[in-house]
């Protein structure tokens, strides 16, 4: 296998293989904790009732499609709530785990949201973290940061003309801890589930999104304030009302 490349390596390498399974026993003492916070920081409470009229999901799924064009319409906050909470956020313990909106390999959940909002109603500019337990954002920088997010995403101007943008990165010792290195797999399809169910959720809405995985990660990371090992970005998605059409 010398000759592969790193992508063919990291698969072949990966298998499980009925004589030679890639897990071994856990050290419960060192199991990373599930939930990361931003303390010191100013936080913006999101409301929970819910009052918006969405398509069913069938609908949503024969309707979603990636929009690119925003109108420069601001997000309602209350939007933004529930595009957070059905991307990724609780919905209460069962047989003693709290459980969530996305499935997640071992309910280990390596999947952090961040924000970089552009026109979001009662949320000023900045770079923000969605606090899972809490429901809210963690304020991490303000001002403009549409422009930066942009040249770092190969200049996709969506990330500067999108009333916000989501940014998912992965910590990934949660799921390593437990999946060794078949755990990249994993949390790469933890991601993907999250991403599919903003997407889905967008459109019930009347909103639209892009989902990008192109990009220049260190740059991203930077952008967020990630340090880029330990955590890193791996996926966006940028969201917004789609343009109106002219008359």
């Amino acid at each position: 296998m010398s000759n592969l490349e790193i992508g063919e390596l990291f698969q072949e390498e990966t298998k499980y293989q009925r004589d030679k399974l890639l897990g071994e026993a856990l050290d419960w003492d060192s199991r990373p904790q599930l939930y990361k916070a931003y303390t010191g920081c100013p936080k913006h409470q999101l409301p929970t009732d819910f009052e918006l009229k969405a398509l069913s999901l069938d609908q949503s799924i024969k309707q979603r499609k990636s929009v690119r064009q925003y109108s420069w319409r601001p997000v309602p906050l209350e939007m933004l709530s529930y595009l957070l909470w059905a991307s990724t956020g609780s919905v209460g313990v069962r047989d003693g785990h709290e459980r969530r909106t996305a499935p997640s390999a071992g309910a280990l959940y390596p999947i952090e949201t961040y924000l970089v909002v552009n026109n979001v109603e009662s949320i000023p500019q900045g770079v923000y973290h969605y606090s899972i337990r809490s429901h809210c954002l963690e304020c991490l920088k303000t001002d403009d940061h549409g422009a930066d997010l942009e040249e770092a995403a190969l200049g996709q101007d969506m990330c500067r003309t999108a009333p916000v943008v989501f940014v998912w990165s992965a910590m990934f010792e949660r799921t390593v801890w437990k999946y060794k290195q078949r755990g990249y797999r994993y949390i790469y399809l933890d991601c993907g589930h999250i991403a599919q169910n903003l997407a889905l959720a967008a459109v019930s809405i009347g909103l639209g999104s892009c989902q990008m995985a192109a990009l220049f990660d260190d740059e991203v990371n930077e952008v967020i304030g990630l340090h880029g090992t330990e955590e890193s970005v791996i996926y966006m998605s940028s969201v917004g009302f789609p343009p109106e059409p002219e008359a």
